[in-house]
């Protein structure tokens, strides 16, 4: 299944694959948004670097290319975590620092030429029953105890939040205008062009075996450069010392035919808003610049061993679900055609905090875990990197997810059991809130479960 974004992003460059050994100074895994962040800031910053890009498959091919298209400031790592182990003043630093990198991305974008259909219209979260309501309103609350104003989150009554998206029911919504809906491979290709303008080769088709110390070894050969910087994402747990460092959670999406404007004139999201509701199991949407919706959430079951797999792409009774979801919210495309159905991981760490780093004893930086909000992160952790590969100490080096390390997910099959079991629970949690009822029990166990408290 060919996903919306894939077909609409015009033809793509063929790249040769690794030629034979060679030489860089820096050598990056994963040709996804990380990698490809890392490389164009590494060059930025100093551009006589020979940097080398290996990719299996071809650029974007993960969740860079596939994802809701959502540039957004979410950052999935709990705040009350992150104060208790690095203070308050830690927590307001990360999230100034993702405001940030929505201006740092809308910068890059011009100063490169790059054309992603970026609309800067922010995220609408809906409430369409009272538990929403309730919960965003407390969302909001918890945003002001950590200093963040009316210019950064807003709620919007019901007739306001009716006047700019036309979803059944709509009770109200929190806004924040930190959100920017893109086209995500055509994000993708762009940066992979400028890095290439900067001088790096990037080697598609170049499946990387082995991650060494000083070296990358792929089977057209190895790459041996001072600095590695592995930029898997989910595709992390396809080696065996890493099999437990995340676990690739399935999100799937479908995307309409293109609206007529009479559709349109009722579904509102004049600004291409991105939108999601207040349940649980996610879902997330946009209107594309084509006139689409471009709908999706998770749902799909983890597989046994963390299996990462084309067929679990198509998952028909999750597709049909999104389908409903989709028909239920949006009326006015009860009759519209959905033209595509795609899907891809995304990289959960146990303890759902995303993590950046370097050790310079073994020359390998990372970042990755993003649990899905990785389009704005993956720039903020590029960034990141080349300031800790070139000693340079800086306030993103001082942020708290620099350095942090997750637990290992527990052994299959406890880990099978366990991530299913959430996600049957997180569910039923949807399921009683839809019915008016209020489930505290499972509702205090998910939390506790997905790291919220």
């Amino acid at each position: 299944m060919v996903s919306l974004w894939e077909e609409t992003a015009g033809p793509a460059p063929e790249r040769p694959a690794l030629g034979g050994d060679t030489d860089a100074d820096v050598v990056v895994v994963g040709a996804g948004y990380t990698g490809l962040w890392s490389a164009y800031e590494l060059l930025r910053r100093e551009p006589s670097l020979r940097v080398v890009v290996c990719e299996r498959e071809h650029v974007g091919f993960g969740a860079s290319g596939r994802n809701g298209g959502w540039c957004s400031a979410l950052f999935a790592g709990s705040r009350e975590q992150t104060a208790k182990r690095h203070g308050r003043d830690a927590v307001v630093a990360m999230q100034r620092a993702m405001f940030d990198t929505l201006d740092v991305i809308e910068r890059t974008l011009a100063e490169e030429g790059i054309d992603c259909d970026w609309a800067r219209g922010g995220t609408l979260q809906v409430a369409t029953v009272p538990a929403h309501a309730r919960r965003l309103r407390e969302e909001l609350a918890d945003h002001r105890r950590w200093g963040f104003g009316e210019e950064h989150y807003r709620w919007l009554d019901g007739a306001e939040s009716r006047s700019r998206i036309g979803c059944r029911p709509n009770l109200g919504a929190l806004y924040t205008p930190h959100c920017a809906a893109i086209h995500p491979a055509k994000l993708a290709r762009g940066l992979a062009a400028a890095v290439e303008r900067r001088g790096a080769r990037v080697h598609e088709r170049t499946p990387v075996l082995a991650i060494e110390r000083g070296r990358v070894v792929t089977p057209r050969g190895t790459v041996r450069a001072e600095v590695v910087v592995r930029a898997t994402e989910a595709y992390t747990t396809q080696w065996p010392q890493h099999r437990r460092a995340v676990v690739p959670v399935y999100s799937l999406m479908i995307a309409t035919e293109p609206l007529p404007g009479e559709v349109w004139e009722d579904a509102g999201l004049a600004q291409r808003e991105t939108f999601t509701d207040g349940r649980r199991l996610v879902i997330y949407g946009q209107r594309t610049a084509d006139g689409r919706i471009a709908f999706g959430g998770r749902g799909a079951p983890y597989h046994l061993g963390g299996q990462v797999r084309p067929g679990h792409d198509r998952d028909r009774r999750v597709f049909g679900a999104l389908e409903r979801t989709l028909r239920s919210l949006f009326p006015q495309v009860a009759d519209a055609a959905v033209t595509h159905r795609w899907g891809g991981p995304v990289g959960v760490p146990r303890d759902w905090y995303p993590s950046v780093g370097y050790d310079r004893a073994s020359g390998v930086a990372w970042a990755g875990g993003y649990v899905g909000d990785g389009v704005s992160t993956t720039n903020l952790a590029g960034r990141t990197i080349a300031d800790l590969v070139l000693g340079h100490d800086s306030d993103l080096t001082r942020l708290p997810w620099v350095g942090h390390r997750s637990p290992p997910w527990e052994p299959e099959p406890l880990r099978w059991l366990g991530v299913n079991a959430t996600r049957a629970l997180v569910a039923s949690i949807d399921r009683a809130e839809a019915a008016g009822r209020e489930p505290r029990w499972r509702t205090r166990l998910a939390n506790r479960l997905l790291g919220a408290h």
